[in-house]
């Protein structure tokens, strides 16, 4: 299994960035278009925190109160591709993204998702 983030960068506070994950493989016995894919973040002295998931057809997905009505998770199953479109980044949206698949076809908790990218890095600056 390979997930591979891209898109991090360097905004302002208030404008937008689209991070994407490409994933290849099989995981769980099953094709990544199959399992629930999610984003999480970490900021620096911090734990890692969920941001948001997506189920594996994309009739479901669920945000966490801080990112909630800003940022939106879609995917792309032909394309075993994920993305996470940012707007109205606030400083504290500063963290390292992270995207992983779960091990079941629909989001139920964090400890589910068990496959991991490499990270990309989002600075937001005030």
């Amino acid at each position: 299994v390979q997930l591979q983030a891209s898109g991090g960068g360097l905004v302002q506070a208030g404008g937008s960035l689209r991070l994407s994950c490409a994933a290849s493989g099989r995981a769980f016995g099953r094709t990544l278009s199959n399992n629930a894919m999610g984003w999480f973040r970490q900021a620096p002295g911090e734990e890692r925190e969920f941001v948001t998931a997506i189920s594996w057809n994309g009739s479901s997905t669920t945000y966490a109160v801080s990112v909630k009505d800003r940022f939106t998770i879609s995917r792309d199953r032909a394309k075993n591709t994920v993305y996470l479109q940012m707007a109205s980044l606030k400083p504290e949206d500063t963290a390292v993204y992270y995207c992983a698949a779960s091990r079941w076809p629909v989001f139920s908790r964090s400890a589910d998702f068990t496959s991991w990218g490499q990270g990309t890095q989002v600075t937001v600056s005030s």
